[in-house]
């Protein structure tokens, strides 16, 4: 029995979840190609199906407009298997979120340090909620507000110290410890 024949069912989708900067589409691109599955970018979807980018979304429709996008998304914007999903960074939040995640498939948190973080996004002008005098303070803040949701996944991975392709052959080994 290997990861792709079990994960290619009905609630068989892979999520990757956690706060922006932790690696989810590095590792789920990476992850994707290694179990053959197809490999969605929530943030990118969405940005398609609205026909405008996020920093776009929050300054014309606001935050809330975008998480009813990321709520559609979730409902009826993805296969429901096969696919693994990198999740935007708030999009397991809201209340429901994360359990209609795990009715579909595995939830998997990336996680890395407050300073991680800051290092690997300063330069990303493509984030709404870091375009701030004080990004280090945003980061924070949202980890506060997030971290309790996002230790609710299946499995919570620390990237810290490690390259995209170890935390994928990490998860890679975790699936197949965890199917046979």
């Amino acid at each position: 029995m290997n990861a792709n024949s079990q994960l290619n069912r009905p609630g068989s989708n892979l999520y990757l979840v956690g706060l922006m900067g932790t690696g989810k589409s590095t590792v789920g691109k990476l992850l994707a190609k290694k179990l053959k599955m197809e490999f969605i970018d929530s943030d990118e979807e969405i940005e398609k199906a609205s026909s405008m980018s996020i920093a776009e979304m929050f300054s014309k429709h606001g935050e809330q407009y975008f998480r009813k996008m990321e709520m559609d998304f979730v409902n009826r914007g993805h296969p429901l298997e096969d696919c693994l999903v990198s999740c935007g960074g708030g999009l397991c939040i809201p209340p429901g979120m994360m359990e209609s995640l795990k009715e579909k498939g595995k939830v998997i948190c990336l996680w890395a340090r407050i300073e991680t973080l800051l290092e690997r996004t300063k330069s990303d002008e493509s984030r709404p909620l870091l375009q701030t005098a004080r990004p280090l303070n945003a980061l924070k803040k949202l980890l506060e507000e997030r971290e309790k949701r996002y230790k609710e996944s299946d499995w919570v991975i620390e990237t810290d110290n490690l390259t995209p392709e170890q935390v994928t052959e990490l998860i890679f080994t975790n699936l197949r410890n965890d199917l046979v």
